[in-house]
C-alpha cells in the first residue's frame, strides 16, 4: 500500500486525459517516486514491439527500451509479431532480420500492410549494404547491426517515434476525411445508386474529366468529393464553384484570376480557382449556366491546360482535373446551339447519371435514419424512433428537392420534436397533406388507391364531389373505399 498522498488541484487541468496529482516529495520513498516517474514517462511515450527469436537479446533490448519510458511488447517470431500488431497500435517495431518463420526484410512489407503508420527498425548480426537498401525500399525506417545497438538504438528509436506519431496523426486525419467525403459517405442500397457508385470508383483512379448529371439535390457534389478523395490527387486541393451564383465578369476573375489594374479595384495580382486547384480537382457545378465566352476559355483549359488571367497576355499553365455537374440536358442544348458542342463532348468524356430520390424509394428509410442520427447528435438529443406512418409518408412523397429536401425535413423534425418517436404530427404540412405522391408499386390496385386518395383530398373529403371528379358513381366510390380500407 502506498503512503498517503497530499492531493492538490492541477491549475492547468488534465494533459491528454491524464489526471495529475500534486504530491509532497518528502512523503514518498525512492521506489515510489521512481514508480510514479516511470509511469508518467510510459504514459507520455509510445508503444514499441520487439520481434526477435533470441530470448536473452530480446529481453535485454526490451529492458533498455522500457527503462527509457516506452511501453514494450515482445514476440519470438513473425507470426506472433503480426498478431500483436493486428491487435494493438505500435509506434515502432524493432525486428530481427533472421527469424525462424520469416525473413525480416521481406516481413517489412507485411508489417507495413498491417499498420502503415508504424515505423520499422531492422536489426541484424551481419549487415550488408544490399540488405540495407532492400529493407529501406520495403518500408523500413532504418537498418542497423546488433553490435551498434547500445550506441544507436535509442536515438534512432526517438526519431522513429517522432515520425510514427506524425504518420498516425495523418492517417487518422485521412480516415476522417475519407469517412466524411469518401464513397462510404454515400448512403444507399438501390440498384441505381450502386451502379453510379461503381462507375465513380472506376473513373476516380484516372484523370478523366467527369460530367455528373441529375436533378437538383441528388448529391452531385458528394460524388465529386468522393471521386477526388479516391484519386491520386487526394493530397492536393479540391475546389468547388457554383457557376450560376456569379455574374460573367466576376466568375471569369474567380476562375482564372486577374492582373493588377485589369479593372477598377484590381489592386494586385490575384490567383484564380484554377490555380488554387493546381495538382488537384476543380468542381464546376451548374456548368450549363456558364456564358459562351467563359465556355470558350474553359475549353482551352481542358485542351491545353493553359488560360489567360483577366488583363494578362502571358498564359498560365495548370494541371487540374475537372468534374462538372448540371441538372440540364446539355446534350439537347448542345444540339440546339445553346451550349458549345465542342465543350460538351470534352466535358462528357465520362458521364454519370445520378438517380432522383423517387427512383430509389428503398433508400429513403436509410437516408432518413442517417440524417436523424446526424442531427440528433448535433443538437444533443437522443435519437427518436420513426413511426411506420411517418415512414410510409416519406416513402411515397415525390421529393422534388431530392436528398437535399429530405435532409432539411429531417433536421427540422429533430429540432421541433420533443417526443421519443416521430409521429405524423411532426411532419411538415406539405408532406402530411400532400396529394402529389409516388408509389414504388406498379400494381394497378395500388395506383388506383393512391389516385382515389388524391382526389378525395382535393375534394376536401366530399365523396359526392370526388365521385364526379373520378367519373364513377357514388356507390362505386363507397365500395372502393371499403375495399381499400380508406
Amino acid at each position: 500500500m502506498f503512503p498517503c498522498l497530499d492531493e492538490g488541484s492541477n491549475p492547468s487541468g488534465s494533459t491528454d486525459g491524464a489526471e495529475i496529482l500534486i504530491v509532497s516529495a518528502q512523503k514518498l520513498d525512492t521506489n515510489l517516486l521512481l514508480y510514479l516517474c516511470n509511469s508518467f514517462k510510459t504514459f507520455m511515450k509510445g508503444n514499441v514491439l520487439i520481434i526477435d527469436d533470441e530470448d536473452k537479446l530480446r529481453g535485454l533490448l526490451a529492458k533498455i527500451v522500457s527503462l527509457e519510458g516506452f511501453k514494450v511488447a515482445e514476440a519470438a517470431n513473425a507470426k506472433a509479431g503480426i498478431k500483436k500488431l493486428e491487435q494493438e497500435e505500435f509506434n515502432v517495431v524493432i525486428c530481427d532480420v533472421k527469424l525462424p518463420d520469416a525473413n525480416g526484410i521481406e516481413l517489412t512489407k507485411k508489417l507495413k500492410e498491417v499498420s502503415p503508420a508504424t515505423e520499422i527498425i531492422m536489426l541484424t548480426a551481419y549487415g550488408t549494404i544490399a540488405d540495407g537498401v532492400k529493407a529501406i525500399k520495403n518500408g523500413a525506417f532504418d537498418y542497423i547491426t546488433k553490435g551498434d545497438d547500445n550506441d544507436k538504438i535509442l536515438p534512432l528509436l526517438y526519431r522513429a517515434i517522432d515520425k510514427s506519431v506524425l504518420q498516425q496523426r495523418l492517417y487518422r486525419l485521412e480516415k476522417k476525411v475519407n469517412k466524411q467525403y469518401g464513397f462510404d459517405n454515400i448512403i444507399g442500397l438501390s440498384k441505381q445508386i450502386i451502379e453510379a457508385i461503381n462507375l465513380a470508383k472506376k473513373v476516380a483512379a484516372t484523370d478523366a474529366t467527369v460530367l455528373l448529371l441529375g436533378e437538383t439535390g441528388t448529391g452531385k457534389e458528394v460524388f465529386a468529393q468522393a471521386i477526388h478523395y479516391a484519386s491520386n490527387r487526394k493530397d492536393k486541393n479540391y475546389v468547388a464553384v457554383n457557376c450560376s451564383a456569379l455574374g460573367k465578369d466576376i466568375l471569369e476573375s474567380e476562375l482564372f484570376g486577374h492582373k493588377a489594374g485589369a479593372f477598377t479595384g484590381a489592386m494586385k495580382d490575384t490567383k484564380g480557382l484554377f490555380e488554387e486547384a493546381d495538382g488537384g480537382t476543380i468542381f464546376l457545378d451548374e456548368i450549363g449556366e456558364m456564358s459562351p465566352d467563359l465556355q470558350a476559355k474553359l475549353l482551352r483549359v481542358l485542351e491545353s491546360h493553359e488560360f489567360l488571367k483577366v488583363g494578362d497576355s502571358k498564359p498560365t499553365r495548370v494541371d487540374v482535373r475537372v468534374i462538372a455537374a448540371t441538372n440540364r440536358d446539355l446534350q439537347k442544348e448542345a444540339d440546339n446551339g445553346q451550349f458549345r458542342s465542342d465543350l460538351f463532348y470534352r466535358l462528357a468524356v465520362f458521364q454519370i447519371s445520378l438517380p432522383s430520390l423517387r427512383e430509389r424509394p428503398k433508400d429513403i428509410e436509410l437516408l432518413a435514419r442517417h440524417f436523424l442520427g446526424l442531427f440528433a447528435d448535433k443538437v444533443n438529443k437522443p435519437v427518436p424512433k420513426i413511426s411506420e406512418e411517418v415512414l410510409n409518408k416519406l416513402k411515397h412523397y415525390l421529393w422534388k428537392g431530392n436528398i437535399r429536401e429530405l435532409k432539411n425535413i429531417m433536421e427540422r423534425m429533430v429540432i421541433l420534436s420533443d417526443n421519443t418517436e416521430l409521429t405524423i404530427d411532426d411532419l411538415p404540412f406539405e408532406i402530411k397533406n400532400s396529394t402529389d405522391t409516388v408509389t414504388s408499386s406498379f400494381n394497378l390496385e395500388d395506383i388506383e388507391k393512391q389516385h382515389i386518395q388524391r382526389v378525395l383530398a382535393f375534394a376536401k373529403g366530399n365523396k359526392t364531389e370526388a365521385a364526379k371528379l373520378l367519373g364513377i358513381g357514388l356507390t362505386t366510390l363507397y365500395r372502393k373505399l371499403e375495399e381499400y380500407k380508406l
